[in-house]
């Protein structure tokens, strides 16, 4: 398989028109057709090597999670965020064994701490275009039939690329539906924990601090990836050994300055920028206000239910973690979107692009399927309330979303492989097996009942019309009280709740499981044909979408090339470069962001309570200033972040951010408040990235919290 994928005929078009220092999430392959931005920025190596993944810096970097990472050494060692891999450290903490309050620092490899069961370290190995394989069986059809017969291809490519055991392939559509990649990636699932700094300096102002500037948190955490014996991916073992990645990035012992080149690396979640303006107004109008409403009522929800148990709250640390990062940033895109008039704004661009299009040749179909997608969002919107509250309550709720999952997975097993449903297919028994397997340490009875209930409440809320009849059948009653007296008597009947059972469970078939007499099953059973029916209805409207977007974007890219403008594709999981400098910041009128913050505002916003906690170790580090070769020679301290116009979104935390040369100076960890609507809108007013500055790690780890076998590892010296 070809390490270096084929650049697309589209982007070999595009990249040799203009292109914005700092905007940009590019694919490695289109780097080489942008080398004169990315020379004039100051990068000092070569651009064409940035297209192959099997050499440096690129083959360090991996998905972590949901997020990135990068190896740090060459003994498996993977720096990533303090909050990507907050579930591991969760995962290994109990109220008598407090990693998330007091850290983690292993004293030897036998020390080190097994991540939870489905945690994965993905290392992308080949990246190749197979548009024509994807989209062969789909022309001519349309809606339900386009999807399957994009689905199908899918998954036989997928299928073909797994017969090597020990990767994990997948195929990403870019440019919606223009085109398709086959991803192929070796995953890593034994993944041990190795350091993490106190929660009070990984996540040192929590929700305070969350997207805010100055910014002084040490959010990092370092992991080891483990193979077997013959060096292949593995389940956890003791005999296990670390994993020799083919490459691992050197952190630079130099200082960070204003205007500095950096280059991030990562695997950014998803981005929006290419949307119809319709779409920009529901997010802004309907989707946003919506999702700070209900996020809020679940956070609220969850800690009155836990306020009273030290072990719920837990267990529910992470969820709640992942819970405020979204309210936030909804509020936060929300405002941005606004900031930037982005409704009118995306509106007279979209105008002015269809007039455009009426004067070229092919105007007629283009502009035909264009009206046509634009009807099926139309219709997608009427039940939009609806299904969020009921994919929330389907996926919330810890023991109730095994439950469905177990049921799924049962049916989908009658199929034969190639047809079950993306996510229930052999190869995605390990990773169900392991999210089943961790129910217990992220579940609390009154927890998930509390969630429920409130969820519920507002589903029942809903115009009948909006009402689906099976989840009206099993969760009765019109009222708070009835609805809890349902929940109380459906979780009494449930044993689930044990890992034994739910492992169990999931190696029935259908019939087996229809003869349980377990509550929350036969729930499951119960709501399963409305959401296979609500899943085709959405299967028909996105096939119809994938259809008919790339007449949109094929307008879309001609009219940016008109305008001298490079179209990169829309962020989707996949490996994307930015770069751009380390930059200070105007937001306001009389209000200037310096771009690097110091360890005296640790100091400044210490209160001794939460979050603003900073542990004695590191107040008294501070007081002694002791900074040794991490100080910085400008500003005579030590440095915690900084600030670069990188463009970034969701995904990226945990993305290294290299120098020049290729040395890593800082850690992704966060964007600016100003910039959160930045995954529909980039503007580059306000577009900021927040990093880790490396050298603050080295001095916590040579000077706090001292892992000076990790410094010696990664070749660093000890101050």
């Amino acid at each position: 398989m070809s390490m270096r994928p084929r650049v697309l005929a589209l982007s070999l078009a595009l990249c040799a028109t203009t292109a914005q220092a700092d905007e940009g999430m590019w694919m490695p392959s289109q780097l080489p057709d942008i080398a004169r931005q990315l020379r004039a920025a100051g990068f000092k190596g070569d651009p064409s090597d940035l297209a192959e993944l099997t050499r440096a810096p690129m083959n360090a970097v991996v998905k972590v999670g949901g997020a990135t990472g990068s190896f740090v050494s060459g003994e498996g060692l993977v720096l990533t965020n303090h909050h990507v891999a907050f579930g591991v450290i969760q995962y290994n903490s109990k109220p008598d064994r407090d990693l998330i309050g007091n850290g983690f620092v292993a004293s030897d490899r036998a020390a080190e701490l097994p991540a939870n069961p489905d945690f994965r370290v993905l290392v992308t190995t080949g990246f190749d275009k197979v548009t024509d394989r994807i989209l062969k069986d789909a022309r001519g059809k349309h809606g339900r039939a386009y999807f399957d017969a994009v689905d199908a291809a899918t998954k036989a490519v997928v299928a073909e690329c797994e017969r090597e055991a020990g990767y994990r392939c997948s195929v990403a559509n870019m440019y919606y539906g223009t085109d398709f990649y086959l991803i192929r990636q070796l995953e890593l699932r034994d993944i041990r924990l190795v350091y993490a700094p106190p929660n009070s300096i990984g996540n040192y102002g929590d929700e305070v601090d969350n997207f805010v500037w100055p910014r002084h948190s040490g959010d990092f955490t370092l992991l080891r990836a483990y193979v077997g014996k013959d060096g292949k991916p593995a389940d956890y073992s003791p005999d296990n050994v670390p994993y020799t990645p083919p490459g691992h990035l050197q952190i630079s012992t130099d200082p960070v300055r204003e205007g500095d080149y950096a280059m991030l690396a990562g695997y950014p979640g998803v981005t929006f920028r290419h949307r119809m303006a319709s779409e920009f107004a529901q997010q802004i109008q309907w989707q946003l206000p919506s999702r700070v409403a209900l996020y809020g009522d679940m956070i609220k929800t969850i800690d009155a239910a836990s306020a009273s148990d030290a072990e719920a709250k837990v267990r529910y640390a992470a969820q709640v973690a992942g819970f405020k990062n979204t309210l936030k940033r909804a509020q936060g895109e929300l405002d941005g979107l606004r900031r930037s008039d982005a409704v009118r704004v995306r509106g007279a661009d979209e105008a002015a692009m269809l007039a455009w299009l009426d004067k070229q040749a092919d105007a007629k179909a283009i502009r035909a399927d264009i009206d046509a997608a634009q009807k099926v969002l139309d219709a997608g919107a009427t039940m939009r309330d609806r299904d969020q509250l009921l994919s929330a309550i389907r996926g919330m709720p810890q023991l109730l979303n095994a439950a469905l999952t177990v049921q799924r997975l049962a049916q989908e097993r009658a199929k034969p492989d190639a047809q079950r449903e993306s996510g229930y297919q052999q190869r995605d028994e390990a990773l169900i097996a392991g999210k089943l397997k961790q129910v217990q340490r992220r579940y609390a009875p009154q927890v998930e009942k509390a969630l429920l209930l409130e969820l519920l409440s507002q589903y029942k809320a809903l115009p009948k019309a909006a009402r689906v009849t099976e989840f009206d059948r099993v969760f009765e009653g019109e009222d708070r009280a009835s609805l809890q007296r349902g929940l109380d008597a459906l979780y009494a009947g449930t044993k689930l709740g044990e890992e034994t059972v739910r492992l169990q469970a999931m190696n029935q078939d259908a019939k087996q499981l229809q003869a349980s007499d377990d509550s929350l099953l036969k729930a499951a059973a119960a709501l399963l044909p409305a959401v296979l029916r609500i899943e085709e209805e959405s299967k028909s409207r996105e096939g119809e979408l994938l259809r008919l977007r790339p007449a949109y974007m094929r307008a879309l890219i001609a009219f940016r090339k008109s305008q001298g403008r490079a179209v990169y594709p829309d962020a989707n999981s996949t490996l994307r470069v930015s770069f751009g400098a380390v930059s200070a910041m105007d937001p306001r009128d009389g209000v200037r962001y310096r771009p690097l913050t110091t360890v005296q505002g640790i100091v400044e916003k210490h209160t001794g309570v939460k979050p603003f906690d900073a542990p004695q170790a590191l107040r008294d580090a501070i007081a002694n200033g002791d900074f040794g070769s991490t100080v910085d020679a400008e500003l005579k301290t030590q440095t915690v972040d900084f600030l670069t116009n990188l463009d970034t979104t969701g995904g990226n935390s945990g993305s290294p951010v290299l120098d020049a040369n290729g040395k890593l100076i800082g850690l992704n960890f966060d964007s600016n408040w100003e910039a959160v609507s930045a995954s529909w809108m980039f503007d580059p007013r306000y577009k900021r990235a927040i990093h880790v500055d490396m050298r603050y790690l080295r001095w916590l780890l040579a000077k706090v919290y001292p892992a000076p076998q990790l410094l010696r590892e990664m070749k660093l010296p000890a101050q």
